[in-house]
């Protein structure tokens, strides 16, 4: 996510270059499917069957993040980084498949201009990734608060996270803290965000278990709809 923006950092990653088989579909667009879950229309998608697959997708996309020299970081991160990973699990004597969802989130951090010299487009990435962190930090106060409106809406990266954050979800937060004296308050902020973290309610496992009945079924229904044209005709073959 960068100034408010989604970018496919997998987008011309190439079926073979990379271990695992990709396709992208163009525009990106957040919603949820049937099921509720949050998924983005248009995003590359690649199939990693191996570690070392999944290590290399991850790798080719980090490669390609915005990152810039500042004050305070050689190296800074000029955007969130945002990885979903479904996992699916078989059982080889039921045939009972497990389907689950793991987010990987490397949040830029919170920055002061006058500690960091940002100026001009590096001035308009702080904004922006300030504004993001104070809209999932309004998330995180309404989800621990209890009230019944969750802005998840006033962010692209908390409308990202919605089905990370409570409800089924477990969510774990790991804090970078600087042992410098002058980034204390820095640091102090990293830690007061992360106890709020902690403080949110999660219910049972929302995994989805599917019989290999119902798997087939799926699967002729994705191959049937296929067919179909927009109009809802069967294509037909010469």
């Amino acid at each position: 996510m960068y100034l408010d923006g989604l970018i496919d950092l997998l987008k011309h990653v190439k079926s073979g270059k990379v271990m695992g088989e990709c396709n992208n579909k163009g525009q990106l667009v957040v919603r949820k499917d049937a099921n509720g879950q949050v998924v983005v229309n248009g995003v590359t998608h690649c199939v990693a069957k191996t570690a070392g697959d999944l290590e290399g997708l991850l790798d080719s996309g980090m490669r390609k993040r915005h990152v810039a020299s500042t004050k305070m970081n050689s190296e800074s991160s000029r955007s969130h980084l945002i990885a979903t990973i479904m996992i699916e699990a078989t059982d080889r004597k039921t045939k009972l498949t497990t389907t689950g969802k793991l987010t990987l989130v490397d949040l830029a951090g919170s920055e002061s201009q006058k500690k960091t010299g940002a100026t001009g487009n590096q001035l308009k990435e702080a904004k922006a990734i300030n504004s993001s962190l104070s809209a999932l930090g309004a998330v995180i106060s309404a989800l621990t608060s209890g009230k019944d409106h969750i802005p998840y809406r006033n962010s692209k990266l908390t409308e990202l996270l919605q089905d990370g954050l409570g409800g089924s979800a477990k969510c774990l937060m790991f804090v970078n803290a600087s042992p410098a004296d002058y980034n204390i308050t820095e640091t102090a902020g990293s830690f007061e965000f992360a106890l709020r973290c902690k403080k949110i309610k999660n219910s049972k496992s929302g995994a989805t278990v599917v019989t290999e009945e119902v798997r087939k079924l799926k699967e002729q229904l994705a191959a049937m709809e296929k067919q179909m044209g927009p109009s809802g005709e069967t294509k037909l073959k010469s």
